[in-house]
């Protein structure tokens, strides 16, 4: 069963964005427009994972053709269902923490949202971090749902992607985790056409 805590963090009122640099990522608030900006998606659905007890961190799962690893500080607890189990921690105040990617991913995103004590959604907000090789970037979802989804398409090398819980006033919330998709970036069409052009000219040379 999760815990109680005496850490809160200060509730936020708008979907923001920050960070020191904007890396290189774009950001999609659906799942139609990430998989339109990718490819080759493979996504975790934590079927099978436990949700009678605490799993002890780290874990190292797949999504489809890729591999991660997930980490946070006192465990994992399986939140929702049997038949749809969620991803979410042992302790409210912990993150789950995303990283070490296989497989060639540049682009990762899911359902973000809340649960409670006993592993059933909660309404609250939740933050999301993307580090890439370039930086950062952190969007709060206001009123997450389990359907509020959020992807995060880089340019560069993937880091990390951390999800925690904006608590409330009073009681606790547990950030939750459904639907984890991995994935590559379609490059861009100016990136593309530059690339074309950089093979015409490497025939050119070669002539």
């Amino acid at each position: 069963m999760k815990g109680s805590f005496v850490a809160a963090v200060a509730a936020t009122a708008v979907l923001c964005a920050a960070g020191a640099a904007n890396a290189g990522f774009t950001v999609h608030t659906s799942l139609a427009s990430f998989n339109a900006a990718t490819s080759a998606q493979g996504t975790d659905t934590y079927t099978g994972f436990s949700i009678t007890g605490v799993t002890a961190s780290p874990i190292v799962r797949s999504a489809g053709a890729y591999g991660y690893t997930a980490s946070a500080a006192n465990g994992f607890f399986g939140a929702g269902t049997v038949g749809d189990p969620w991803l979410s921690t042992n302790t409210a105040t912990d993150s789950i923490v995303f990283s070490n990617f296989t497989g060639g991913a540049s682009a990762f995103g899911g359902n973000f949202f809340d649960s409670n004590i006993a592993g059933a959604f909660a309404a609250g907000d939740i933050m999301i971090t993307a580090v890439d090789s370039s930086g950062s970037v952190s969007q709060t979802i206001v009123g997450a749902t389990t359907s509020s989804f959020l992807g995060f398409v880089s340019d560069g090398s993937l880091v990390s992607l951390t999800v925690a819980a904006v608590q409330p006033v009073s009681g606790f919330i547990w950030p939750t985790v459904d639907n984890f998709v991995l994935a590559q970036a379609i490059p861009a069409p100016g990136a593309a056409a530059m690339l074309g052009l950089g093979g015409m000219l490497a025939a050119r040379r070669r002539r």
